[in-house]
């Protein structure tokens, strides 16, 4: 390409091309097209990357020394289970949300625990001041002399203030913010982010620093978003929550080194993020007793099972065409269970609106809230409460049978542990729990043994 030409990127995956075109062939997203002026091209090794006169050769998996790396705790227990047991050194990790969720306050407390330990913390951000930095600091606690603050976005001045200050774990916020000088488009551009990105996990792997970039997510993708750099980093992290709410979901959907789907809970506070060890008492406080409508179950978050309250509100409607509304849950795997009820149980719910809500603003995606879902709406038809202390999981199917689920044994123990008397699941998932005493087990085949054990 010509000295001044442009290149066309795509915004949510990176993809290159030399002219616009309305979707992108790499992800199929439509409209995600951003021009940008094209970087000169640079002879010789890439900009940063030193020369060494030793040519690397390859070798055999059993010349490979390999060994048990230590984890640092970051002193958040919320955090460090979404991590895989704490923080790896020398990895990249990745921590996207929305703006305002959240993002800097949680690294803001990890540095302050982090430094209580660690001789080197650095905290280098783009966005603001040393000022107001100190003022989110004072809310948040005391802070020991090993936390180093650096506003900055030139990534060669912190590459070379990283070289010299020699830290344990720093803190890039945001990446957005970033630039390099050798490439000429804006800030926050896909090339931008992703050559600094490309700068900070070579830094990381080579000095044995772990390094945490913040990356902020926009609904018009104007900017580019941390999609762009899901491949290069080790650890992707996202915080989820309605910020005007007071909770806050950390989930980890990509861990070189652990699980992923992972998820801590937090409350945000005037003084910073809490954490809520136990989440699924945190998510049915407040629950209605004796109202119809209303079922509790029990659904997998990565390997932990929480308790959440899934509500019904079935009425007559004023309309020739019923309205469907899902909140926390999909809109057409509602309309699919309610196709099943109208054809198994002769429901006639055709002539009714339907609001279907999960309580606490999580999102369901998993089969095992179909028998849940499937009661409360005939809980709230028939307006018959589902009995107290009974919690519901199990996959629905289209002929109205009720299909097994994974990690029954975990659910099971994890109502128990919160009080309840009774569970309701499938039949074909009785042979997994076992040696679990002190409350019943009812194994359902169909919706209609479901119900018979509700209603009777």
């Amino acid at each position: 390409m010509k000295k001044g030409g442009t290149l066309f990127f795509c915004q949510s995956c990176g993809y290159e091309s030399a002219k616009w075109s309305g979707q992108c062939p790499a992800c199929r997203e439509w409209n995600t097209f951003a021009e940008e002026p094209a970087a000169p091209k640079q002879k010789g090794a890439p900009a940063g990357r030193r020369r060494t006169g030793e040519r690397k050769s390859p070798v055999s998996l059993e010349h490979i020394e390999s060994k048990n790396q230590e984890r640092i705790s970051t002193g958040m227990a919320e955090l460090d289970q979404v991590l895989g047991g704490g923080i790896v050194p020398g990895s990249l990790v990745l921590v996207g949300g929305d703006p305002g969720i959240g993002k800097s306050t949680l690294l803001l407390q990890v540095c302050r625990n982090l430094a209580e330990r660690l001789s080197g913390v650095l905290y280098i951000s783009g966005e603001e001041s040393l000022q107001q930095i100190k003022l989110r600091a004072s809310r948040i606690g005391t802070f020991q002399d090993s936390l180093r603050l650096l506003c900055e976005t030139n990534l060669a001045d912190i590459e070379a203030v990283v070289l010299q200050e020699g830290p344990q774990v720093v803190i890039i916020d945001s990446i957005q913010t970033m630039y390099q000088e050798e490439i000429s488009s804006a800030p926050g551009s896909v090339s931008q982010v992703r050559e600094a990105t490309g700068v900070l996990m070579r830094l990381a792997k080579e000095q044995n620093i772990t390094i945490f970039i913040v990356g902020h997510v926009t609904k018009e993708g104007t900017v580019a978003g941390p999609r762009v750099l899901e491949h290069m980093v080790d650890t992707v992290l996202y915080f989820e929550g309605d910020r005007h709410a007071s909770y806050r979901i950390l989930r980890g959907v990509k861990n070189r080194f652990g699980s992923t789907n992972e998820i801590g809970v937090f409350e945000m506070l005037d003084t910073g993020l809490r954490e809520v060890p136990n989440p699924s008492e945190y998510m049915l406080s407040g629950k209605p007793e004796g109202a119809s409508g209303s079922v509790v179950v029990c659904t997998m978050e990565g390997t932990r099972p929480m308790l959440l309250e899934v509500q019904a509100l079935v009425c007559r409607t004023n309309f020739g065409l019923p309205r469907r509304t899902a909140a926390g849950i999909d809109y057409n795997r509602v309309s699919l269970l309610m196709a099943v009820l109208e054809k198994r149980l002769n429901l006639p719910l055709s002539g009714f609106d339907a609001y279907v809500n999960v309580a606490g603003g999580i999102r369901l995606n998993e089969p095992a809230m179909d028998l849940a879902l499937v009661l409360a709406v005939i809980s709230s038809y028939k307006d018959i409460p589902v009995p107290e202390k009974t919690i519901v999981f199990g996959e629905v199917g289209l002929s109205g049978e009720v299909r097994a689920v994974s990690m029954a044994q975990q659910r099971v123990q994890e109502a128990k542990r919160l009080g309840f008397s009774r569970v309701i699941l499938p039949k074909s998932s009785m042979e997994q729990v076992k040696n679990i005493k002190g409350i019943e087990l009812v194994g359902a085949a169909t919706v209609k043994d479901a119900l018979r054990v509700v209603a009777g």
